[in-house]
């Protein structure tokens, strides 16, 4: 199936490593020229050199922080008018104590999940209306559906992002622009893996012994492939996706039992 995305402009954050990566990858495989961000300098340059030589696409590198304003706006210098977004914040879930946290730490998750995705949204967003095309795709987690203990921070904020996605979708419908959000589970990634360990060790317990007990919770009796997640991301991308918006897309193996 041709997706209708060869030479289009896309803007993928979190992309050095896990799904950001991914994402651009399966994009990029579609034709896409793609501006990645990452923190990591040296992991960013190296994943933009894979992806020149798979799929000979341009891919213009810029390391910064978008969870600062000065992060979204080297972004932005060096997208120009992208017809892609995929938020991915990039940043790993540390469990706590609600009851422990002050103003400040809920505000910098809510800075994070929300915020920070939030402002690159409302930047694109006039370009791609005008234009009359545009995909914007935010990656969360399948959690939100079902919320963890010791997680409430997190799942606040992605909660709040959801829901102010789902008031915007019907504005920018008539232009050709979709919102939607993609709800991974467990996969291979570094992040889980050090999620995994972490867990571990507060549990006095070892790294294969929490690794059984999660694939015990996954229907499917894997932990996913991160291109799995992003060849999702495009597809949601893609012209033939115009009629999905505002969706909460779980992808996660059938942890998730529920129906909406």
């Amino acid at each position: 199936m041709d997706l209708g995305l060869k030479g289009r402009k896309a803007i993928v954050s979190a992309a050095s490593k896990g799904l950001g990566r991914a994402c651009a990858m399966s994009l990029a495989g579609e034709g896409v020229d793609l501006v990645l961000n990452a923190r990591s300098e040296d992991a960013l340059e190296a994943t933009a050199e894979d992806i020149r030589q798979a799929h000979g696409v341009k891919v213009t590198t810029v390391a910064a922080d978008y969870n600062t304003d000065e992060g979204r706006e080297a972004v932005f210098a060096a997208a120009g008018e992208p017809d892609i977004l995929v938020t991915n914040p990039g940043v790993r879930q540390i469990p706590g104590d609600f009851t422990e946290w002050d103003k400040d730490e809920w505000q910098y998750w809510l800075d994070v999940h929300f915020f920070s995705s939030l402002q690159m949204i409302q930047t694109v967003l006039p370009g791609m209306r005008d234009r009359k095309f545009g995909r914007i795709v935010n990656i969360s987690v399948s959690f939100i559906k079902f919320p963890q203990q010791n997680f409430a921070h997190s799942h606040a904020a992605r909660l709040a992002l959801s829901g102010a996605i789902a008031s915007m979708v019907r504005d920018v419908a008539p232009d050709n622009v979709t919102i939607n959000t993609v709800c991974p589970g467990f996969f291979d990634t570094d992040a889980l893996t050090t999620n995994l360990h972490n867990h571990a060790r507060r549990g006095n317990t070892t790294y294969e012994a929490i690794v059984e007990n999660r694939l015990q919770s996954v229907p499917a009796g894997r932990f996913a492939d991160p291109s799995e997640c992003g060849d999702l991301v495009t597809f949601l991308c893609s012209a033939q996706a115009g009629f999905i918006l505002g969706q909460n897309i779980i992808n996660d193996g059938g942890v998730y039992q529920g129906l909406f």
